[in-house]
């Protein structure tokens, strides 16, 4: 690659600033977005139509976008459209605070949607028409192909189906990000063939993104790095979680369901999922391999240390100081790092086949192992739904994990009924707090429940866990699953109105 990261003569003739590329923007129009957890999304062009959008409210008109992603963004790109009032719809998950107080003010509508199922929802049209892809790349080469950034997410379907596309070229990104990706498509039914990926190391697609030059509109450069992702150190509730996981995986290979070096790995992200990689990194565990939506701060750990041999992702989501370790020490990760389209980072297909041990966090379960991962109280939206239900549906093992309390102390995160559902019961497998792991594998859900709260739930609500049961048992209309309608939401009811559950 030359020293020019835009080596195509007639995009070159396209280079413009932001403020002009962001006039290609109309009111009305969806945006499909670059951009996984604070990742590879365009930094200056979303800025510069919240300018825009800022500056015809002023003028007293409406000037509204939907905005499709990947996953979450950062305050450059969410955050400043949000602040502005200037989205109509969001989809497919989000994390900003901005973005968050619109939806659950009403003022924003938003869908939230398994990642793997949104470019062939987007593709058959269930979201509207897709007017521009805004999309970051690392470089665009003489013939046109363009060098994808540090996430892939949904990029080659909005750049499929987009009528305009607006090119940022981030030069903060490491040019030696090229070959990093593998960039497969898959067709839509009745033509869908077999994904022919067979381990996480494998490649079956193109290191390039592709587009029509007829349709890129605008190519703006820029020197911006990614959202600093913080990560803390892993508090005492999140090590006894890893240790009790560490010693279920333990056990599991001494019974002999899983190899030595484990099954791929799954990881959520946040500081607990950080925590089990911590716990793995120094575990008895080698030669592993993760087949996972994001490659956090704790995967480039243990790829340092040679514990994991293999990483595939649709993005790397990092601290500040990862991501510069990342790219001063690129030509050794490429050995271990490949991205994908969300759309194969979260295939049913591939991760039934190559049997994950996927690891979630979770909002609150219920004593039958029914899952909320998304709705606080059952109704305020936190982020979203994310790959989790690709993953808990389709994983060999299936674990979600939460401290067992909230709000200091106030909020049992283990309730009789979950205010919301994200995964049935029929999903989760294993549930962890700092208390212990329930293995509700094999289990009735009488079965499941005692183990639930024996195991799960915090020592101060176990008492009414188990009061409710018992009188459930009792009294409800059938003894397959015992609740107690009138009540089973009283534990919510309670903390609406400020008080303890």
């Amino acid at each position: 690659m030359s020293d020019s990261r835009i080596q195509s003569a007639a995009l070159r003739g396209k280079i413009m600033s932001a403020d002009d590329a962001a006039a290609f923007i109309n009111p009305g129009e969806n945006l499909g977005v670059s951009g996984f957890t604070g990742s590879g999304h365009p930094k200056i062009v979303p800025q510069a139509l919240a300018r825009r959008i800022a500056a015809a409210s002023g003028r007293g008109e409406t000037f509204r976008v939907g905005v499709w992603t990947g996953a979450s963004t950062s305050p450059e790109l969410d955050g400043a459209l949000f602040k502005v009032n200037g989205v109509s719809m969001r989809l497919p998950y989000q994390s900003d605070p901005d973005c968050r107080n619109r939806i659950n003010a009403g003022e924003a509508n938003y869908i939230d949607v398994h990642l793997s199922h949104v470019a062939q929802n987007a593709a058959w049209g269930h979201y509207g028409k897709l007017d521009v892809a805004l999309i970051e790349v690392v470089a665009i080469l003489e013939d046109g192909r363009l060098v994808p950034s540090t996430a892939i997410g949904n990029n080659p379907t909005w750049l499929d189906l987009a009528d305009k596309v607006i090119l940022e070229v981030n030069t903060a990104q490491s040019a030696k990000l090229e070959g990093m990706h593998d960039i497969y498509s898959v067709a839509l039914p009745p033509h869908r063939q077999p994904v022919p990926l067979t381990a996480p190391a494998g490649r079956i697609g193109d290191p390039y993104l592709r587009v029509d030059p007829k349709k890129v509109v605008a190519v703006v450069e820029t020197n911006c790095s990614d959202r600093d992702n913080k990560f803390t150190a892993p508090d005492e509730n999140s090590r006894l979680i890893a240790g009790h996981i560490l010693d279920f995986l333990q056990h599991e290979v001494k019974k002999g369901r899983i190899p030595p070096n484990l099954l791929p790995l799954q990881s959520g992200v946040g500081n607990i999922a950080n925590a089990v990689m911590a716990g793995l990194n120094d575990g008895p565990f080698d030669k592993l391999t993760a087949y996972t939506e994001v490659l956090q701060d704790g995967m480039l750990d243990m790829i340092r240390s040679g514990k994991l041999v293999c990483a595939s992702a649709t993005a790397v989501s990092l601290s500040a100081g990862a991501l510069s370790d990342l790219f001063a020490n690129i030509d050794e990760y490429r050995k271990s790092i490949i991205l994908r389209p969300q759309e194969i980072s979260n295939h049913p297909e591939i991760i039934r086949r190559l049997g994950t041990i996927s690891m979630n966090g979770m909002l609150e379960a219920d004593i039958y192992g029914n899952v909320n991962s998304t709705h606080v109280l059952g109704s305020k939206m936190m982020n979203g739904l994310g790959g989790s239900g690709d993953f808990a549906r389709n994983a060999y093992l299936s674990i979600f994990m939460t401290p067992s309390t909230a709000k200091n102390g106030a909020l049992s995160c283990i309730v009789p009924m979950v205010s919301h559902v994200d995964h049935t019961e029929h999903d989760v497998q294993v549930l962890v707090t700092e208390h212990g792991l329930a293995d509700l594998r094999g289990l009735a859900p009488r079965q499941r429940a005692r183990l639930v709260i024996d195991k799960c739930a915090d020592p101060r609500f176990r008492p009414a866990l188990d009061d409710y049961l018992a009188r459930a048992e009792k009294g409800a209309n059938g003894k397959q699953t015992p609740h107690l309608l009138g009540e089973a939401f009283d534990w919510h009811l309670r903390a609406l109105r400020g008080e303890s559950m």
